[in-house]
């Protein structure tokens, strides 16, 4: 729900419900009730994702995360402009680069703290 928020909503698609005879629920009725529980699921992760957003605070990780494509070599290959003739002079002038955490356990329990 979260990109549904930031792309201004669903047009021109839309969302899926899928239903089908499953278990032991093979009554209209049963499909009827699945539906409502998707709703209020849906409704719900639309209210966190509207606090996620409020509040900034994944967005302010994942920007800082991605900050080496704002400058340099990194907005170069961001923009397209790079070649990959760029790209291997600055390896080579570089060497490899450092290992950094990708931290998605701490990303995760982000998320998990608004469910």
């Amino acid at each position: 729900m979260k990109v549904v928020i930031e792309q201004g909503g669903i047009a021109p698609g839309g969302l899926n419900f899928d239903c089908k005879v499953r278990r032991e629920s093979t009554e209209l009725r049963d499909m009827f009730i699945s539906h409502i529980g998707a709703m209020d699921s849906m409704a719900r992760g639309l209210r966190i994702a509207a606090k996620m957003i409020g509040d900034g605070i994944l967005s302010k990780y994942v920007k800082a995360r991605y900050s080496s494509f704002d400058s340099g070599i990194g907005a170069k290959i961001a923009s397209g402009e790079a070649t990959l003739e760029d790209c291997e002079k600055y390896s080579e002038e570089n060497g490899e680069p450092a290992r950094i955490s990708g931290q998605q356990e701490h990303y995760e329990n982000m998320v998990n703290y608004y469910v």
